[in-house]
């Protein structure tokens, strides 16, 4: 069974930029359909610059509060979650 990846994603929005987190089991494939156009939503109107950072984690659930706990960061701490 694959390990699930938590991902946060740099986007352009305006004149400046936002972050973008989600989970995959296949990053490649999730980038692409990022920057493709054919992701999320949000990416689709914010189209993403680069991969931010990663972390890897056993199962879904894990990955997914893990999610939810990066989501409720600040702005300027979302980056240090991952270290």
């Amino acid at each position: 069974m694959p390990a699930w990846t938590l991902y946060l994603i740099e986007c352009t929005r305006g004149p400046g930029t936002v972050y973008y987190a989600g989970i995959t089991t296949d990053m490649t494939r999730r980038f692409k359909q990022h920057a493709g156009g054919t992701g999320a939503r949000f990416t689709r109107a914010n189209p993403p610059i680069r991969l931010i950072a990663t972390r890897e984690f056993p199962d879904r659930a894990a990955a997914s509060r893990a999610e939810a706990a990066l989501k409720k960061l600040p702005r300027t701490r979302k980056p240090g979650f991952f270290t």
